[in-house]
């Protein structure tokens, strides 16, 4: 009886290990992920900047074209 004791605990035991190396496998994964998608946002935060402050003056110039077009007698 002791010798299968000893053994289920040596089981138990590796399963517990293995549990605990999966947490910390999961918690390393999730960093990651959140590590480079605030890298990817900030690498790329400039050209949407950019991009957004291109469409604004677009925005911009389409107004003044129709404010301008509005004045003219039909």
């Amino acid at each position: 009886m002791a010798v299968l004791s000893e053994e289920n605990n040596h089981i138990l035991r590796g399963i517990r290990r293995a549990s605990r190396w999966a947490s910390v496998f999961k918690i390393i994964y999730w960093l990651a992920i959140i590590a480079i998608s605030y890298g990817a946002y900030v690498y790329i935060q400039p050209y949407v900047e950019q991009i957004l402050k291109a469409f604004g003056g677009l925005k911009g110039m389409a107004d003044t074209v129709q404010r301008t077009t509005g004045q003219f007698p039909r």
